[in-house]
């Protein structure tokens, strides 16, 4: 079973380069989007229903901005939106879907933006949103996958001492997903891959991409029981896959 996670930076836009093609070609199981930039209605993606997939959708309140979905060739057995916590659920950055081994949680997590200004209120975030998915937890293994903003350890980014003091790899940031680790969570791709060089994101100045000067943001965890049980079987990043400023990252369930 493979699950794709993908930072489409607007799906109308991406669809004029390449998402449905790549979704054709690829037909994961499960697709999870973020940053869809758009509602239901401004889409049109009666092709991805006629490939057999259901959608769920959790669009902002304001139009144009942030938004996550879940694609699944499965429907899940019971969903819903947001965190239940109002001061968290008005950007549309959650949806969790359950299925029959575990629970799936999609996440944009929101950025620190330029100069911090965002810092206080991505730390009150990712405290709700470990408590979530703890809770969540506890009553059937979740994977959460999706855009962290955030580059977990210095390997995840190409130049960490020059961004120590920047939004993505504060130590406040970088805490909050050690927490993460030590509730018993694991990432997936990392637990894997040792190697450094392995990026997600890129900046679209500079020739970045091509340079491969970039950043790890996007992440499948897998909580502990799930990895203990040996049911996954793979973890990957897609850097040759364009159409964003992010690739997709994609998890193989045995």
């Amino acid at each position: 079973m493979k699950l794709v996670s993908w930072n489409v930076n607007g799906i109308r836009a991406a669809m004029a380069k390449g998402f449905r093609e790549f979704v054709e070609e690829e037909q994961p199981e499960v697709l999870c989007i973020q940053e869809t930039k758009a509602h239901p209605d401004q889409v049109d993606v009666g092709w991805a229903e006629e490939l057999g997939y259901h959608l769920l959708w959790n669009a902002a309140e304001k139009k144009g901005y942030s938004g996550t979905a879940i694609w699944s060739k499965t429907p899940a057995m019971a969903h819903h939106l947001g965190m239940g916590i109002s001061d968290h659920d008005r950007e549309g950055r959650v949806i969790t879907a359950e299925f029959d081994a575990f629970q799936l949680v999609n996440v944009y997590t929101p950025n620190s933006q330029r100069g911090l200004t965002r810092l206080d209120y991505r730390q009150r975030w990712d405290r709700d949103f470990l408590e979530y998915v703890r809770s969540l937890n506890r009553k059937k293994p979740v994977i959460f996958c999706g855009d962290v903003n955030c580059a977990h350890q210095e390997i995840d980014l190409a130049n960490p001492k020059a961004n120590r003091k920047n939004a993505g790899f504060t130590p406040e940031e970088r805490a909050g997903l050690d927490a993460v680790a030590a509730a018993g969570f694991v990432d997936s791709f990392r637990a894997r891959n040792t190697e450094g060089g392995h990026y997600s994101w890129w900046t679209y100045r500079n020739q970045a991409r091509q340079r491969n000067i970039g950043w790890r943001l996007d992440y499948f965890w897998v909580a502990d029981a799930l990895w203990r049980d040996n049911a996954v079987t793979d973890a990957a990043i897609r850097p040759e896959i364009l159409g964003s400023d992010h690739c997709p990252v994609e998890l193989t369930l045995g």
